[in-house]
């Protein structure tokens, strides 16, 4: 997110000097994601330049789908508590060494504040990080390319092309292959549209907005259908996952503004909501210029 910070700022003839995030505390908007459009209600949060007449700024607002009909509201307990406590269970889903096959144990390793899988016999710590799935929201003639998943989970479901990034290969270029894997579909990235952290299951999005090169494309083995859907057609009760419905709401009301702009989101899940309820989130610290 922070490069995407640089870039923008250089765009501007900006020098980004500090990169700290004020988040003001005096209002609690929250809004619903519906397919509807979004009327957002914003705090503002800066970066500051080198000059005191220049400050890029960027919007922070909070929203959740917790008003949706028969939906129960958002604990108000904080995130890390969560994040804690699934990276706990995920720990000691960790038995044997990865490197020698002893045993683990799982304790907080002197130092640090985090439950780890240490290895009995070598003593080396299992660390684990968060996974970035790449992926491109396609624009064609006022409509978006989705893939129906032919996969779990979400099979059936509708889905932008994205996927895990391999190792060796940009965001951007994974972001291409995904769609080339899943859509038969070569594309031109364009710009980054989103980033969106998911602390609970520890994966983080970042979604490219791209064009088709030509319109050759088909599903290919992890799909069972791929298709052009118009703006007011894109089927949001049959979406796959919550990332995907907070990406296309983004795209919608940016475009009912006139502006495609750089997202930046924490969606924080419902803890104990099933992972099929694409609605049970808040995006939290959403930040855009």
């Amino acid at each position: 997110m922070l490069k995407a910070v640089q870039i923008l700022g250089c765009s501007s003839g900006l020098t980004i000097v500090s990169q700290r995030l004020t988040k003001t505390r005096k209002s609690s908007s929250t809004v619903s994601f519906l397919s509807n459009p979004l009327k957002l209600s914003t705090f503002s949060s800066s970066l500051t330049s080198t000059s005191p007449r220049k400050t890029l700024c960027f919007n922070s607002t909070r929203m959740s789908a917790s008003s949706l009909p028969g939906s129960d509201p958002v604990p108000k307990s904080p995130a890390f508590v969560s994040v804690q406590s699934a990276g706990d269970v995920h720990v000691r889903k960790i038995k044997f060494c990865q490197w020698c096959g002893g045993p683990t144990k799982h304790e907080i390793p002197d130092g640090e504040e985090k439950l780890r899988a240490i290895c009995t016999h070598c003593d080396k710590i299992a660390y684990q990080n968060p996974k970035m799935v790449v992926g491109c929201l396609i624009e064609h003639e006022d409509k978006v390319l989705l893939c129906k998943r032919n996969i779990q989970p979400s099979h059936g479901l509708w889905t932008l092309p994205a996927g895990y990034l391999e190792v060796g290969e940009s965001a951007a270029e994974g972001a291409m292959r995904e769609t080339w894997e899943e859509a038969g579909a070569t594309v031109e990235v364009v710009s980054p549209f989103a980033q969106l952290d998911i602390p609970l299951i520890g994966q983080t999005y970042v979604i490219f907005l791209a064009k088709l090169k030509n319109l050759d494309f088909a599903p290919g083995p992890e799909s069972l259908e791929c298709r052009l859907f118009a703006l007011d057609e894109i089927p949001f009760d049959s979406l796959a996952f919550s990332s995907i419905y907070v990406t296309l709401n983004l795209y919608l009301e940016d475009l009912k503004k006139g502006k495609v702009k750089f997202h930046y989101g924490t969606i924080n899940k419902r803890p104990g909501s099933s992972p099929s309820d694409i609605r049970a989130f808040s995006l939290d610290y959403h930040l855009q210029p």
